[in-house]
């Protein structure tokens, strides 16, 4: 018989039980987390002001904690136990061999709030309030001027208060990162999933014409101090970071930058001086980057389809 544990979180001095499993246990320490939020993981919810007991989560054995930044956690099931025919086990199989996992976003809130891609929370655990972000009238259009142009949503929610909000699960790779005030960060369309409300997101523009070279026409830019959440067509181990300084310059062909540091000049240029040089390299346009910064690429898996022979 398995012991049951009773948990105190000294942060936000609530209480939770949860079955004790050894698997579990180990998979928390694996992650590295320290002993407060090795509590609050095995909970699954931080600071509901009476007794919430969630059972078979953390708990299950099959869940493990594979990273943690600031209010968000990122969760990822070992296998996928969905499975209704022997076609999709081959298929789980040979997805699981390969690190292909479902993965979730938690946000463990203590009077906080953060902004969610629009359709994207799966259930609440707390007292959380949800808004609409909007500060005005002129804060609208401008807003609905950004979802037209980047494909992103209009308007995102705000989810506010205390307690865990869990995310719908993903096969894609979510990313945290820390963004410190005057460092903002620009991302590709189609990356962003959340992030703290103490980071502002605005639109910036490519001085050219971008669309043309793979790359978006205008792009998101987070500003402030917090955290924010992509998803990212390849794993973290996969992206390469590039760190120039001034007078250099980065050519990248296509698609394959994720984000890059706002202070660095972001243009669309032919890849040769002359149109027939362009022509002849087969490559056209290419982005460029230049100044002090760093710049974020995707490996050839983000956006290249591998050959089949035969």
């Amino acid at each position: 018989m398995r012991k049951v544990y009773n948990i105190k979180d000294e942060r936000t001095n609530c209480f939770g039980n949860f079955l004790a499993d050894k698997r579990a246990t180990r998979n928390l320490a694996l992650a590295g987390l320290d002993k407060e939020k090795r509590a609050s993981a095995a909970k699954g919810v931080v600071g509901l002001t009476g007794v919430m007991t969630i059972y078979n989560l953390m708990n299950s054995g099959n869940v493990a904690v594979t990273k943690t930044e600031g209010v968000f956690s990122v969760i990822e099931h070992e296998t996928d136990l969905s499975l209704s025919s022997p076609l999709e086990a081959v298929q789980q199989y040979f997805m699981k061999a390969q690190g292909m996992r479902k993965r979730q976003l938690l946000a463990n809130l203590n009077n906080q709030g953060i902004i969610l891609q629009n359709g994207a929370m799966q259930w609440i655990a707390g007292s959380i309030t949800i808004s609409a972000d909007i500060k005005g009238f002129g804060d609208l259009v401008g807003k609905t001027f950004r979802g037209k142009v980047t494909g992103e949503s209009a308007v995102n929610p705000l989810y506010r208060g205390t307690g865990t909000i869990f995310c719908e699960p993903t096969y894609k790779h979510l990313v945290l990162r820390h963004i410190q005030e005057g460092a903002g960060l620009v991302i590709k369309d189609g990356l962003f999933l959340a992030c703290t409300d103490t980071l502002a997101i605005t639109l910036v523009a490519a001085k050219s014409l971008a669309n043309l070279a793979g790359q978006g026409l205008f792009n998101l830019a987070i500003r402030g101090n917090g955290v924010v959440a992509l998803e990212c067509p390849i794993p973290e181990e996969e992206i390469i970071r590039v760190d120039i300084s001034e007078g250099e310059e980065i050519r990248v062909d296509g698609p394959f930058a994720l984000m890059w540091e706002e202070g660095l000049s972001f243009t669309v240029e032919r890849s040769s001086r002359t149109l027939l040089g362009s022509a002849a390299s087969g490559e056209g346009l290419v982005n460029v980057f230049r100044g002090r910064g760093s710049v974020w690429l995707a490996t050839a898996s983000a956006g290249v389809k591998p050959t089949v022979l035969g």
